[in-house]
């Protein structure tokens, strides 16, 4: 376990992260503008759908006419620029989410397309990557390819990805665990603009996850048909405790409704117990605690850029999502890395993360995660997968002072004085 720095120390070490600070003043102060832009349009929605005390009341049994559950759906359709929205704490996350859309789009002999390469590592399994078992998609029928357009754009290759039965076109904004860029709004634009010209019926699906309110614009507005992601990511403000969320075209919302419930039944059914308050709320939180995620992750970029890091995205460059990538090269420093940011922790901050076989995930991973909510990428936390070339993916923060704090815990685990930090300065290329 690494040793708290004291007060005298830990008072150098701020000192120093005020100056890597001072470097970046310019980035954190467009998020800021991104972050206002974001939050009129989240007020903006409210307003129009006139939430009152009554959307936040509990339903039971079956739900039926449950208004705040409709109305939450509304807001969440308005916020992301879709026809409709299905926001429930019945998806347990927002693989399952994602999931419940491959399920209602795609058929036996259809074929789906993914333009970033191989998908998340939760999503191997539903897709049968690499094994065709019954129940996953490769078992019931459905073809895959895929070609990773996160960096350059091939339209000759693009045109041999859609051709035959393609029903589904598949975008991940987010990087996982994968060491290309996440995706800009800009980028998935590009990529539906490309797509539509050349299969204008094939369903373009986002995975939004870990991509919401960084910029101004959400994949529907973008001409996306769906895009699904966790309540306990972005849009949940911190606040909400499960959840996900699908937005798009209505009639491919309700096809998903039906996968989540039963055919005839869709949205209009499921009890929200406890929970309405607390979606409305984050979801109202959101563009603030996805800025303070972010200027978490620019401060932490520019610092380990500066003392030698790889790190991804780099000072300055525009970003899809609030993920921070650091390359330690090394399983050790790793370790060693997760370790301090659990310690930083306000949860289980006494325990000690160590790599061990997780559900879903092909490697040993390890996760340091002392939050509120278990799992929540809105919450300050790293985790990695044990593999070469040993990259730790930061996300989330509820404050950019939290952030700041456990920087200077995880600068005292790997060994590095206040002092070299102010003197890796000039090595910092912005």
């Amino acid at each position: 376990m690494t040793t708290v720095p004291g007060e005298e120390t830990r008072r150098q070490y701020l000192a120093a992260l005020e100056q890597v600070e001072k470097t970046v003043e310019h980035c954190l102060a467009a998020v800021d503008r991104t972050a206002l832009v974001n939050q009129a349009r989240v007020l903006d929605a409210f307003r129009a759908e006139q939430v009152d005390e009554y959307c936040f009341a509990d339903s039971t049994g079956y739900g039926y006419h449950d208004l705040g559950r409709h109305k939450l759906d509304a807001v969440y359709a308005r916020v992301f620029g879709a026809e409709a929205a299905l926001v429930r704490p019945h998806f347990v996350s927002g693989t399952h989410a994602i999931t419940a859309c491959l399920y209602a789009v795609l058929a036996p002999g259809d074929r789906m397309v993914s333009l970033t390469g191989k998908p998340y590592d939760t999503l191997h399994r539903v897709m049968g990557y690499g094994q065709a078992f019954p129940g996953s998609l490769a078992g019931t029928g459905i073809h895959y390819a895929e070609a990773d357009f996160s960096g350059t754009f091939d339209g000759k290759l693009l045109d041999k990805l859609l051709a035959g039965k393609t029903r589904l076109v598949f975008i991940q904004r987010s990087r996982g665990y994968a060491e290309r860029p996440s995706l800009t709004t800009t980028a998935i634009g590009n990529l539906v603009q490309e797509v539509k010209k050349r299969r204008p019926e094939a369903v373009i699906l986002v995975d939004n996850c870990y991509g919401e309110f960084v910029q101004e614009q959400e994949p529907c507005h973008l001409g996306a048909d769906l895009a699904a992601g966790s309540l306990i990511k972005n849009p949940g403000g911190g606040l909400a405790p499960t959840g996900g969320y699908v937005t798009g075209r209505s009639d491919l919302v309700e096809r998903v409704a039906w996968r989540l419930t039963a055919p005839g039944l869709g949205a209009g059914i499921g009890s929200m117990v406890g929970v309405k308050r607390q979606f409305f709320q984050g979801l109202f939180l959101a563009p603030h605690q996805v800025a303070q995620a972010l200027k978490g992750a620019i401060l932490a970029g520019a610092l380990f850029s500066a003392l030698g890091f790889g790190v991804s995205p780099q000072c300055g460059e525009e970003r899809g999502d609030i993920i921070q990538a650091v390359r330690l090269g090394n399983p050790e420093l790793l370790q060693k890395f997760c370790r301090a940011v659990q310690q930083a922790s306000p949860v289980d901050s006494h325990l000690t993360p160590v790599p061990a076989p997780m559900v879903g995930y092909e490697d040993q991973i390890i996760m340091a995660a002392g939050t509120f909510i278990q799992g929540a990428g809105s919450e300050f936390s790293a985790d990695a997968p044990l593999r070469p070339p040993y990259t730790v993916f930061l996300q989330g923060g509820l404050t950019f002072a939290h952030v700041r704090l456990a920087l200077s815990e995880i600068l005292a685990a790997l060994g590095v004085a206040p002092r070299a930090v102010l003197d890796s300065l000039q090595f910092l290329k912005i």
